[in-house]
This record gives structure tokens, sequence and C-alpha cells, in this order.
């Protein structure tokens, strides 16, 4: 059934592989309505060659590719790491934290086009739906928004190649790799295919940014880290734009295997799905921010920000980016880094970021005189009996009703 009159433009996220590829195509056909197609450089690195080229032949009228790394990584990595978001405790939100900048940005193409709908390549199926089309509604909630996977009748990938083929897409129909992947300065994640048995052991040939830890070098490197109110500033002494020290810290950690996780996830539609992460850069990243909070946050604010992660990296995951109780947390996290400025020492090797040093010039919180095992004259050892007879009174109290009991 023809769409045709119900769009007059739409701005599609287009990556250039065969699902875009076909999407692109397909809104030309189903809604005969003009398609700009848009990507967002986020640092993906080769994998955006030729998409103005590939775009136009498919049917694009026009192609924009935006330069977002110092943005992603300022305006959305280093907030999520100042809160130490991850997801169900292994996964980084690579992918998650993506979503909401591409959004915007094609938003904002949209408005400058005068575009009535936009589109992506997300599948009925996973949270990218979710992610992109909440960030859409938040920037025009009356957008249109079309979603192919919920529309077409094209449900298997021999359907989409046999699509490619009768339209002349000028896409590869076989692929040397077979699971999908997708990359950004954070991470890249591979899904499907193998991974789909989760007993089965990723393939060493999936791994793109890391090598396998075992064939890491045998001497360790260290790596110093600066920090400026929780966003790192500097490596080894160099200050780095967001987006440079991430892609440094990556090369560093590639370099002896770091960052690998393989995981189970509970999508935020209901059902569980396994991803294999590579995180090098954001896995000693964390490590050091954590260091040198150690050093400078006060205990109860740790405790209180600690206690609000796991929300704070579902909104993230889910796609509330945007959200205003997002927002609001961030305010919070962000008045807690305030005093965390200074540099963290992390040894890596052979899969592992580990710390082995933290220091702050300004705001440390350690105090030698009074944590050292030697002699002091600072802390009387007597005042802890009545600290300990206090908070054990409510127990004391329970023990004597027992024995009274008895």
């Amino acid at each position: 059934m023809s769409k045709q009159g119900s769009v007059n433009k739409v701005v599609l996220a287009y990556s250039g592989g065969l699902d875009t590829s076909i999407i692109l195509k397909w809104l030309v056909e189903e809604y005969q309505c003009e398609v700009i197609a848009y990507s967002a450089d986020l640092g993906q690195g080769e994998e955006l060659d030729h998409i103005p080229e590939k775009a136009k032949k498919t049917g694009a009228s026009a192609c924009h590719i935006l330069d977002l790394k110092e943005e992603f990584a300022r305006d959305f990595v280093f907030p999520m790491f100042r809160a130490n978001a991850i997801y169900e405790g292994r996964y980084f939100l690579g992918t998650s934290i993506a979503r909401p900048l591409i959004s915007k940005a094609q938003m904002e193409i949209a408005a400058k086009e005068g575009a009535d709908a936009v589109s992506h390549g997300a599948t009925g199926k996973g949270n990218d739906q979710v992610r992109f089309e909440i960030a859409y509604y938040h920037f025009d909630p009356a957008i249109k928004v079309i979603a192919p996977w919920r529309e077409w009748d094209l449900k298997s990938r021999t359907a989409l190649e046999e699509y490619a083929k009768k339209h002349g897409i000028p896409v590869p129909t076989s692929k040397k790799f077979p699971w999908s992947s997708d990359r950004n300065l954070l991470h890249i994640s591979f899904e499907g295919d193998i991974l789909e048995n989760p007993w089965a052991e990723a393939p060493e040939e999936m791994y793109v940014l890391t090598v396998r830890p075992e064939d890491a070098p045998d001497t360790p490197e260290y790596v110093e880290i600066e920090f400026e109110k929780g966003d790192a500033v500097a490596v080894n002494g160099e200050r780095l734009s967001p987006a440079n020290l991430l892609a440094k810290l990556n090369e560093l950690g590639g370099k002896h295997g770091i960052g690998r996780v393989d995981l189970l996830e509970n999508r935020f539609v209901g059902m569980k799905s396994r991803g294999v992460y590579e995180t090098p850069g954001g896995t000693i990243l964390e490590e050091a921010h954590r260091a040198v909070e150690s050093i400078t946050m006060d205990r109860e604010v740790m405790h209180l920000r600690d206690s609000l992660v796991p929300r704070y990296a579902s909104m993230i995951y889910n796609g509330f980016w945007f959200s205003p109780e997002r927002q609001v947390l961030q305010a919070l996290i962000d008045e807690s880094q305030k005093t965390v400025n200074g540099k963290a020492r992390i040894k890596l090797y052979k899969g592992h970021a580990r710390v082995v040093g933290r220091d702050s010039t300004s705001d440390s919180l350690f105090n030698v005189d009074f944590a050292t095992f030697e002699a002091d004259e600072v802390y009387n050892q007597a005042d802890a009996e009545g600290f300990i007879k206090l908070n054990a009174l409510r127990m004391r109290i329970a023990a004597m009703q027992r024995q009274a009991k008895s």
C-alpha cells in the first residue's frame, strides 16, 4: 500500500550498511518522499568512507556527515563518567550514550531542512528504537517517526538481500564476519550470529580494539591521568581535548588487552540479550576516576552518589538522557565532583587496569597523621570505645531481650 502524501521530506540516520541502505530505498519507494541521509562521526573511522556516494546512489537527495567526536566525549561520555555509570555492574553504556547525541543532531538537520519526519534503522526488538524516539520527541513532540522494521514485511537477512539485489542497492550481500557491530570513541559492541549461543566463546577474530590479553606486552606500562572537577584533562602530563584523551586511552588500553566484556544484559523491552564489548579507554578512565574520588570525595557524598548510580545508568540505557530526572541527578553528581581534582597512576598489564597511586595537592582528604599505624598525637584511640558502644546499643538491647526470654 502506497504511503504517498503522508510525508514530504525525511531525515534518515544512515550508516551505509545493508539495513539503512535498504531503508533509504524503501522510504523513497513506499513514501514517495525526499530522503536526506545523515551520519554522525563519533569515532568509527573508516566506516564512514564513501557514505555520501553510497547514499546518493541509493536515492538520497543529500547526505550530511557531522563530526561530533568532541561533543560526544565532552557533553555525553564525560558527564556519564563523573557518575561512574555502569549498567548492571558491567556494561559501560557505549552504544546507549551515543544515541541521544545522534538523535539531537538528526533533529537539528530536520529543523534546518524543513523535514516533517525522521527515520532510523533500529529493530522492533531492541533498545535503540526507544532511545532514538524518546529523544526525537524531546526536541519536537509533533515529529513523525518512521521505523521501517515495525512496518515492512522484510523479516530476515535473506529478504533484505533479495530486496537489495532487486533494487540494485550498492551494498555487499555477504560479510566476512556475520555478527553486527556498533563502534564509537567509547567502545565497539558485537551482537548476533555465534553470540546468540550464550555458551559459545566469542571468536578471537571478532575483537577490533584490543589484542588478546595473553599476547599483550610482558612488561607493565604505567599511565598517569589528571582530573579537574571529575573530568580527565591530561594523560602523562599532556593536556588533551576530551575526544583526543579518550582516543589516547583507547590506544594504551588496546595494546594491553584491556576492556573486553562478555555479558547477558536485560533489555528495556523485556528480553535478555548477549553482547560482547571492547571499552579499553573507558575501563582505564573509570579506574582512574574512582582513584581520585577515593582521596578527594567525602564519604557520605560518595555513598549517596553511589546509591543512585544504578538508577542513573538505567536512565541512560533505557533512553532517558534528556529526561528531567536525569538532568536533576546530573546536577547532584556534578556538585559532588567539584573537589575531584588530582591524578591517578594506573598499571596496565595483560587485560587489567589497576590503580597503584592517587594524589591531590589541592583537595586530598587523606591525612597521614590520623591514618598512620605509627604513634600519633592527633587521635585518642580510647575514644573508639564509646563510639562502638553507641553504635552497638540497639543490638545490645535486642540481646538483653533474648536473654530475658530464655
